[in-house]
């Protein structure tokens, strides 16, 4: 078996847990290379804390994980068969399973009549697997990051006066293909007020002369492997005076985070130094969000930086550094960060510039 199925294994031992079971989704692509569809029919991965792992496919469905290169036993059901008893037998006399976080209700209440076992998450160990990257996920995220700068480095085609924000976010999500991605996962423009909604994406709101414009994209490679930058810009003008302060604030919190994440820190830690720096400058409360998330084979996964996560950042780990600042009605902004813990200090992917980029 593979080092990750492996390590899963550990892991279930260490947790006193008999076998974990895994349905589509970003766990099985990281434990299996998998990338299976999400289907009412029923593909599931099953890992042992001792002996083979075992993955049931519909019958359909084989040669698609064959092709991918699936390093376990494929084992097939037909369309008569029960899958649900079929992998309860792979399963055997297990007495406690854990089950993926993201497995539909209907295949975990059917597992669970199927399997006379106590049944727990497994998402946290599969987490704690995937939050350290291996050095190849590492150089696939700093491709990710490469891909995504070459898209802000080209908003001057697109961004500007006159234009709605449905018109600029229809061009920016071409170019996140054409510049390396697979596919587009979110593109997100908030010009003006609409930047004081942190999850605005576009609507047709016409941007205006002065507008500072909130610009938060993000795709997945062919790698599998996502990224997530934020920039904010102001076109055709002179913004608030307001905004230039707030700004100023923004970017001056960004780097203290930056230049304090390092192995050996807390991830709650790089978010109250940023928070604090926010805090002071009287806008607190308009920091409503967490400082990041982790990133990899999704775009939102462990480690979060937030108030209350003690966990102490160690090599490997990537995630976001991207506070913002937001004043309902008004505007708003971001910078966002890829960040990945080296083994003595941070690796920040994203290269475009950190200060208010002015566009014509």
């Amino acid at each position: 078996m593979t080092d990750r199925l492996v390590r899963a294994q550990r892991a279930l031992a260490d947790h006193g847990i008999d076998a974990l079971l895994v349905t589509p989704g970003a766990d099985l692509r990281y434990l299996t290379g998998y990338h299976a569809l999400p289907l009412e029919r029923l593909t599931c991965l099953v890992v042992p804390v001792t002996g083979e792992a075992t993955l049931v496919v519909p019958e359909l469905e084989r040669p698609a994980a064959e092709a991918a290169g699936v390093e376990v036993p494929i084992v097939g059901w037909r369309e008569t068969e029960d899958p649900f008893a079929l992998v309860s037998s792979v399963v055997g006399a297990a007495e406690r399973i854990a089950v993926d976080d993201h497995m539909w209700a209907s295949r975990v209440f059917a597992l669970r009549q199927a399997i006379a076992a106590e049944q727990v998450l497994g998402g946290p160990l599969v987490a704690a697997l995937r939050m350290r990257k291996e050095p190849a996920e590492v150089d696939a995220l700093r491709e990710a990051g490469a891909a995504i700068d070459r898209v802000h480095r080209r908003m001057g085609e697109w961004l500007r006066a006159g234009r709605t924000e449905r018109e600029v976010g229809a061009d920016i999500a071409r170019a996140i293909i054409d510049e390396g991605h697979e596919t587009v996962d979110f593109v997100i423009v908030a010009s003006g007020p609409n930047g004081a909604s942190p999850h605005h994406e576009v609507s047709d709101h016409v941007i205006e002369p002065g507008d500072p414009v909130v610009v938060d994209i993000g795709g997945t490679t062919a790698a599998g492997y996502c990224s997530d930058s934020t920039r904010t810009y102001v076109v055709g003008g002179e913004p608030d005076p307001e905004f230039l302060r707030l700004y100023a604030v923004l970017e001056a919190a960004q780097q203290a985070q930056r230049e304090h994440a390092r192995p050996g820190v807390t991830a709650e830690s790089v978010d109250q130094i940023g928070r604090k720096i926010i805090a002071d400058a009287g806008y607190g409360e308009a920091f409503v969000h967490r400082t990041g998330h982790g990133i990899g084979q999704e775009t939102h996964e462990e480690p979060y930086i937030v108030e209350g996560n003690t966990l102490t950042l160690d090599a490997g780990m990537a995630f976001s550094i991207e506070p913002g600042i937001y004043l309902p009605g008004r505007f708003g902004a971001r910078i966002e960060d890829i960040a990945i813990c080296t083994l003595d200090g941070l690796d920040v992917v994203n290269r475009t510039p950190h200060e208010l980029v002015r566009l014509p």
